[in-house]
C-alpha cells in the first residue's frame, strides 16, 4: 500500500466542508422558501458547517475513501423539514430533497468552467485543488441522488411513486441508521462499479480531464 498523501486529504476535507455546508444549507433554504420553518427553528438555516456535519458520514467516511484512492462521497446530518408544510405537496418535498445534490452539481460546474477555460495552469496546485473539488462534488451529487431512503434522491421518487412503493420506502426510512448500514452493504456489493463509472464520466465531462 502506498503512503497516504496528507496534502490531498487536507484538500478533500476542505472541499467537503464547503460542499456539504452549502448542500445542507440549500435544503434548509429551499424548505424555508417553500413555507416550512422547521429547519430555521432547528438552527439549520445557516452556513455554519458545525451545524451540518456528521462526524462519520461527513468526515470519516469520505476521508477513508480518499485515503484508499476511491472517490470521496458521504452525507451530513439530515435537515429536518415537514413535507406536509411545504408548498406543492410531494413535489415541494422533492424540490427540498434535490436542492442539496443540485448545489453540488452547480459547484462542480463552476469549478469545471474555470478548469476548461484555462484560467489556471494545469500543472499547478490550484488546478489540483479544483479537480479534487470537482470529484468531491460530483461524487456527492451522484451518491445523494440515489433514490434509496434516506438519501436525497428518494424525495424525488416519493413524488412520482405509487402508494405501495411509498409504503415500502417509508418503512425503510423508519429503520434509521439500520437502513443506512443495509444500504452501504448493498452499495459496495452491487453498485460500487457503476457508481465509479458514472463519476468518472461526469468528472471528465465537467472538467475536460479524465482523472479517475
Amino acid at each position: 500500500m502506498g503512503s497516504i498523501n496528507l496534502t490531498y486529504l487536507v484538500v478533500v476535507f476542505g472541499s467537503i466542508l464547503v460542499s456539504m455546508t452549502l448542500h445542507e444549507a440549500m435544503h434548509a433554504f429551499a424548505s424555508h422558501w417553500l413555507g416550512d420553518d422547521t429547519a430555521k427553528m432547528e438552527g439549520r438555516l445557516t452556513l455554519n458547517p458545525l451545524s451540518h456535519i456528521d462526524p462519520f458520514t461527513t468526515v470519516l467516511l469520505p476521508l477513508m475513501l480518499a485515503a484508499i484512492g476511491a472517490p470521496p462521497f458521504g452525507a451530513a446530518k439530515p435537515v429536518p423539514f415537514d413535507p406536509r408544510r411545504v408548498k406543492f405537496g410531494e413535489f415541494g418535498a422533492a424540490i427540498v430533497g434535490v436542492a442539496g445534490p443540485l448545489t453540488n452539481l452547480v459547484l462542480a460546474l463552476i469549478a469545471g468552467l474555470i478548469v476548461r477555460f484555462g484560467v489556471v495552469d494545469d500543472t499547478g496546485i490550484v488546478f489540483n485543488i479544483l479537480i479534487t473539488f470537482i470529484v468531491v462534488n460530483v461524487s456527492f451529487f451522484v451518491f445523494n441522488m440515489i433514490p434509496f431512503p434516506p438519501l436525497d434522491g428518494s424525495r424525488a421518487l416519493y413524488a412520482i411513486a405509487p402508494d405501495p412503493v411509498r409504503d415500502v420506502m417509508e418503512r425503510i426510512e423508519g429503520m434509521g441508521f439500520v437502513a443506512i448500514i443495509f444500504f452501504m452493504m448493498l452499495f459496495y456489493t452491487f453498485l460500487s462499479g457503476p457508481f465509479l463509472q458514472v463519476i468518472s464520466y461526469l468528472v471528465a465531462l465537467v472538467s475536460g480531464y479524465s482523472v479517475l
